[in-house]
């Protein structure tokens, strides 16, 4: 039975969508909303009341957040090879660092770009995003720090932490004061070596697009 996910552009389901496509198993997409202030669809709020994505759906099961689908979609299928095996030394990082991108980058960037889930009025807001711009330039530098001279994230294989990692780099916008994936060369040129993969040309078509545009 295929999987299904629940699915929006510009959003986490992206990167999810790629570790489907690297899996090479059959899926479909539901297409949802995200936007905060529109209602979501019944099913969707039934899987996750939050209303976010993703979703992954599969046989009578549903489950959300986008790194606990990342690992479970790696352990459901290893022959995929996108996550050490359970007694693999390189485990322990591979979980850290999904975790650390779940939990701490993609939290720095909800402080830009959500500030009133941190800020009591709307005055503060803007004090919320600014510390949001200084977070993201924080753990970004910890992620380059972390990779070093590795050729991936967590060493010398590909891995599902790299499409996460590309798949984070997508949102950073310079233009709000964030810092510019530059700024980074270690990510930058893991980001880049992701970018080449048919899976992640597939699904971030247009994103790409856009990019040679602006560079052209």
């Amino acid at each position: 039975m295929a999987y299904k996910l629940y699915y929006a552009p510009d959003s986490a389901a992206l990167g999810v969508r790629v570790i489907l496509e690297e899996i090479g198993y059959e899926y479909e997409l539901l297409p949802t909303n995200i936007d905060m202030d529109a209602p979501r669809g019944p099913d969707h709020l039934a899987l996750n009341p939050n209303g976010w994505v993703p979703v992954l759906v599969w046989e009578e099961n549903a489950m959300y957040e986008c790194a606990a689908i990342t690992m479970f979609l790696c352990d459901r299928h290893p022959a995929s090879q996108l996550a050490p095996a359970i007694d693999e030394p390189e485990r322990g990082l591979f979980l850290q660092t999904l975790v650390y991108f779940s939990s701490t980058v993609q939290n720095a960037f909800q402080l830009d770009y959500y500030p009133d889930r941190f800020a009591d009025t709307p005055e503060t807001e803007p004090s919320a995003q600014r510390r949001g711009g200084r977070r993201l330039r924080e753990v970004w530098k910890i992620i380059d720090d972390q990779i070093g001279d590795n050729t991936w994230v967590i060493g010398d294989r590909f891995s599902a932490a790299d499409i996460y990692l590309f798949m984070l780099t997508t949102w950073l916008a310079p233009s709000r004061g964030q810092p510019a994936v530059d700024a980074f060369p270690n990510v930058k040129r893991i980001a880049d070596a992701v970018m080449q993969r048919p899976s992640v040309k597939l699904v971030y078509e247009d994103w790409i697009s856009e990019q040679t545009n602006r560079m052209g």
